[in-house]
């Protein structure tokens, strides 16, 4: 029995992340441990949240300019806000999450490019974290602090929350009404518009998980390096569409798979430990990091091309 194209786009971000756990392994064996893995994603979870994040987004064939500006926003509220007054934190989280809602039916609405338009919000987002923490501090709440670094027996924390945070989303756009209905729009929106579902709460919903996913990625990050900073997560951006894309997601079409951009995600966390092994300079890793993800999109193309030439003979 042949692979079907679906099965090879699902397996390469898999590949990839276990050729990379194995070059570190080669290259620094005692990474091998419950605490050296710990260490390897460390920051694994709040990227996975943020490539979540984009791939509702994508689903509905739009792309978001503004995921890294937003989750640093989400991550000043977390550490000043959501620290000293939570009832205050938790209205403006949830506030900036109706936002994204509105974001999503002002753009169906009004036919404008998502593209512009989040790119736009990322300079409300940047300017509102700043006013909000003008300079790194602020300090993560005790219960997300303990959250973020419990312990569990027999797997590392991040690996865990990996699991169960693909899992949950997997849930939500595999299995769910809603989350056929959000595919649907980035398949074929007027056959869902025909159907007599509404495609205008369909995108609403998709941009509302998206802000969800978003605050929750950025107090993920506030949990782990217990402050903040208006820039610390902007490259979350770029991250976010490769991971979503490494993981088998396209631009157009609805295709996106949940399980799959969590493990592009933790391969392009993985990533930045292995170019550290290899003592590559800082200014080369992202560099080095792009090319690894054009090599794993090189491959998936040449694979697809093979499985058309067989379905065709």
């Amino acid at each position: 029995m042949r692979p079907s194209s679906d099965l090879i786009r699902l397996a390469l971000p898999f590949v990839a992340l276990g050729a990379l756990l194995g070059g570190v392994f080669w290259l620094q064996p005692r990474a091998m441990s419950y605490t050296g893995l710990n260490l390897l994603f460390n920051l694994a979870v709040p990227i996975a949240l943020a490539t979540l994040a984009q791939m509702f987004i994508i689903a509905v064939n739009d792309l978001d300019l503004s995921m890294g500006a937003f989750v640093g926003f989400a991550a000043c509220v977390t550490a000043t806000f959501l620290n000293e007054t939570p009832w205050l934190g938790g209205l403006i989280l949830l506030a900036s999450v109706a936002v994204y809602a509105a974001l999503g039916v002002v753009i169906h609405l009004r036919r404008l490019p998502a593209i512009v338009v989040t790119l736009g919000m990322s300079f409300v987002w940047l300017g509102l974290a700043v006013m909000i923490l003008p300079a790194p501090g602020g300090a993560a709440p005790g219960w997300l602090r303990t959250l973020m670094t419990v312990r569990p027996p027999g797997i590392p924390m991040a690996l865990a929350a990996s699991l169960l945070i693909a899992l949950a989303a997997h849930l939500v756009v595999a299995r769910s009404a809603l989350g056929v209905v959000i595919r649907g729009v980035g398949g074929n929106e007027r056959s869902v518009a025909r159907a007599g579902w509404s495609v205008l709460h369909a995108r609403a919903a998709a941009y509302a998980l998206a802000g969800l996913f978003g605050v929750l990625s950025g107090m993920a990050l506030v949990g782990l390096t217990t402050s903040a900073d208006a820039n610390i997560a902007l490259r979350y951006t770029l991250l976010s569409i490769a991971g979503v894309i490494l993981g088998g997601g396209e631009f157009v079409g609805g295709r996106v798979s949940a399980v799959g951009a969590v493990a592009g995600a933790l391969t392009l966390a993985l990533a930045g430990s292995f170019l550290s092994f290899l003592r590559l300079s800082p200014d080369w890793q992202i560099g080095a990091q792009g090319a690894i993800l054009i090599l794993v999109l090189a491959l998936r193309l040449g694979l697809d091309a093979i499985e058309q030439r067989r379905a065709r003979a």
